[in-house]
């Protein structure tokens, strides 16, 4: 039997979240998605802020928490259960309020870790890595709407370059401290993450690009976006104290 004219068949989405050439059929439903993603994303955002003002200015916090580090360690377990968890398990991150309750307990656990590592920084160091995360990412987020290039399509590349850096920072770890050495393994993580960004981004945008992410994912969404903001931020915030 033949199809009618301009028939489009079903598209199904795979049990990762991922579909290869998913597309928005209604304006409304893309620009709905991409809406939410960015709301959790700035709530995110604005806690993380909230700790890393908290550890800068607040002394007798700080000095807490380093006679209870403790906690550090907790923080870092809370944010691997968490990732480990919402990364594998699609029913956690598409199911409300679970999926909510998660990335809150991460994000809690996550600006905490942030707090401590940027407390060992002046404030000028902080506001100035602040102020370069936020140029770079909305400029590459300017990019990543714009641009022709597909980016959804360089996954296995960046899953690569993910390796090399660990395997970098591994190895630096049994090496003399050195600043140059810092300085090149901080601006290949930072360059790296940025490009994940861009990726990340278009995944969340649909469209015409090779692959995307099901408008039920904006948790997900959100959580990549954090992720790539976070480590920019702290391989920025890297690079000014190495430099110094």
């Amino acid at each position: 039997m033949s199809q009618p004219t301009g028939y489009v068949p079903p598209q199904s989405f795979g049990e990762d979240g991922h579909v290869q050439g998913f597309d928005f059929t209604e304006q409304s439903i893309r620009r709905g998605f991409i809406r939410k993603v960015y709301s959790i994303l700035m709530c995110q955002l604005l806690i993380t802020m909230g700790f890393i003002a908290l550890f800068l200015f607040h002394e007798p916090t700080k000095r807490w928490v380093s006679q209870h580090n403790y906690l550090l360690w907790v923080a870092i377990a809370v944010v691997f259960v968490c990732i480990i968890v919402m990364s594998c398990c699609p029913d956690v991150r598409r199911t409300a309020p679970t999926n909510f309750i998660f990335l809150f307990v991460f994000t809690l656990a996550q600006s905490f870790m942030l707090g401590v590592v940027t407390s060992i920084y002046s404030v000028s160091e902080v506001m100035m890595a602040v102020g370069i995360t936020a140029g770079v990412c909305l400029a590459l987020t300017l990019f990543a709407f714009q641009t022709k290039w597909d980016f959804t399509m360089m996954g296995g590349a960046l899953v690569a370059a993910s390796m090399v850096l660990l395997l970098f920072g591994l190895i630096a770890i049994f090496l003399p401290r050195n600043n140059i050495l810092t300085l090149v393994y901080a601006s290949a993580g930072a360059l790296l993450f940025s490009l994940y960004l861009v990726y990340d981004t278009q995944l969340m945008m649909g469209g015409k690009h090779k692959y995307s992410l099901s408008p039920e994912e904006y948790i997900f969404a959100a959580l990549n976006l954090y992720l790539d903001i976070v480590n920019i931020f702290l391989f920025i915030l890297t690079i000014i104290g190495s430099s110094k």
